[in-house]
């Protein structure tokens, strides 16, 4: 509660006031002996509320006149006017009221407190005046929908963002893009007219209270991209938009996003309800977000889009806008701010679409090194690791080889986990020895758990491929750590009775040969 306020409760003035019940008003100086405003009986009420008992006022015994029909005259009024004694307050002899040691030390604080207002205000100097909002970046278009307010651009064929081209994403085959995002719907997709999205909302929370307020769109004309961002200049003009959006759609052959499935594209999909605006046909998805996190998950530095862009494309942003002030500054702009204010966020939107296209090129691009040829050796090791699980897992023994052999260069926990990968691959092809001579590398820097792990590995590669019980046995040793204590105890058992069995039956066979003739 600020001074003012905090001042008139405790003085009684203004409804509330803590001391109303005792203190009338606080007369200055230049009010003694003035009779208070107002009229007689509004005065004889102050008196009897506030002021200590008096006398009662004294009436006029004159008797009353006639009554004429006339209204009295100025005389007449005054000869029955009521004359109120002059209460004690007012007297010079009455005792003066003490003062309240509380308001006393509140004025000082308020006058305290102006000073230095005062002060504060001399140092800034005089205000300058506020600077008219700047205009929008966007331009209004006529559409048969309505209004739509768009901005756009070209960008040449040998555009680059970062390392990598743009148009790169033109040269990607349809089977190794299934392959790496898992999913063989888009391996009979047309690149040539996939269409690239990412949205801007008022929030991250989704439903039906978000708002995308800015849609970026992205498609090749030849080996060009267009940039076409779509922006809404004021909540409830979305149908022309959506509509826009919904042609567009209906002209391509996919979408390509990042954590769109998850995000844009049901936050789109509300909107178009919300709206009672026909929502295009569902299109082959693709979500870069999974293929990221899956290639280079071994990293550990996140997948964020801008992550993607500096570690896999060298780029830096530089003065880019936060993502998590977008939603502050569209509000600021709703409620009257600077429209220019919003040319980082369509700069941020449209650098988010530059690099959907340049990563999926490059991803395409690395993924198919590993088709039999050499992998390049400048290539980071958790990323072929990477690749490598991401090619097991989508059946492509070939390739998950070549990317593994090429990642056991690394020395350290990357080149451990490329040995168990590999040695996994060999025996998926029936080659046992070379499996188990992938694990005998791995232990050399495997410690701990990771260790019994490799050595259980061996155990079964030993027993049942290899049919060396003994090796099998002093690898069973050293696994005890990665399995439960029973199921330890009862191989260690089947083992040692089967090497056992294995020496009687030796033994037996051995003896019942006949003696080898003498010479």
């Amino acid at each position: 509660m600020d001074l003012k306020r905090k001042l008139a409760r405790l003085t009684g003035v203004g409804p509330g006031g803590k001391l109303a019940s005792r203190v009338a008003t606080l007369p200055e100086p230049s009010d003694e002996g003035r009779a208070p405003p107002g009229n007689v009986a509004e005065r004889s009420a102050e008196a009897n509320t506030f002021a200590p008992a008096s006398p009662p006022p004294t009436v006029s015994a004159a008797p009353a006149p006639a009554h004429t029909g006339q209204a009295p005259g100025p005389d007449e009024t005054s000869r029955h006017a009521v004359t109120p004694e002059p209460s004690a307050a007012a007297s010079p002899q009455a005792p003066a009221r003490p003062s309240d040691p509380r308001i006393e030390s509140l004025r000082r604080m308020l006058a305290d407190w102006s000073e230095r207002q005062g002060q504060t205000a001399a140092r800034r100097g005089p205000t300058q005046p506020r600077p008219p909002p700047g205009p929008l970046p966007v331009v209004a278009q006529e559409t048969p929908h309505g209004t739509v307010h768009v901005s756009e651009r070209l960008l040449p064929p040998d555009h680059h963002h970062g390392s990598a081209p743009v148009a790169g994403a033109l040269d990607v085959e349809g089977a190794l893009v299934a392959r790496l995002a898992l999913h063989e719907d888009l391996a009979g997709v047309d690149y040539q007219r996939m269409l690239f999205l990412d949205t801007e909302t008022t929030g991250l929370a989704g439903g039906t209270g978000t708002v995308p307020f800015l849609v970026g769109l992205a498609w090749f004309e030849g080996r060009s991209l267009r940039v076409h961002q779509l922006f809404l200049r004021k909540l409830g003009e979305e149908a022309p938009m959506l509509r826009v959006l919904a042609e567009r759609m209906a002209r391509s052959s996919c979408i390509v996003t990042f954590n769109g499935k998850s995000f844009d594209w049901p936050l789109l999909r509300t909107r178009f309800v919300l709206n009672r605006v026909k929502a295009p046909a569902e299109l082959p998805h693709l979500d870069l977000l999974h293929c990221a996190r899956r290639v280079f998950k071994h990293r550990g530095a996140g997948t964020r889009l801008v992550h993607m862009e500096e570690q896999v494309l060298g780029l830096r942003r530089v003065d880019d806008v936060d993502g998590s002030l977008i939603p502050d500054l569209y509000f600021r702009y709703l409620r009257g701010g600077d429209g220019a204010s919003l040319t980082p966020v369509l700069e941020h939107n449209a650098n988010d679409l530059l690099l959907l296209a340049a990563l999926l090129g490059e991803l395409v691009r690395r993924f198919r090194a590993g088709d039999g040829t050499a992998v390049p050796l400048d290539e980071d090791p958790r990323d072929l690791l990477g690749f490598a699980s991401v090619a097991l897992r989508a059946g492509d023994h070939t390739r998950a080889r070549a990317f593994a052999a090429a990642a056991t260069k690394d020395s350290g926990t990357v080149g451990l986990e490329a040995h168990a990968l590999a040695s996994r691959l060999a025996r998926m092809a029936g080659e046992p020895q070379a499996a188990a001579d992938h694990l005998h590398q791995a232990l050399q820097s495997a410690r701990g758990f990771q260790a019994a792990s490799l050595h259980l590995e061996l155990t079964k590669l030993y027993e049942h491929s290899l049919k060396d019980l003994a090796a099998a046995l002093r690898h069973a040793r050293l696994s005890a750590a990665a399995e439960l204590p029973e199921d330890h105890r009862r191989r260690i058992v089947r083992l040692e009775g089967r090497i056992d069995r294995s020496t009687r039956a030796r033994a037996l066979d051995l003896g019942a040969r006949p003696p080898r003739p003498g010479p």
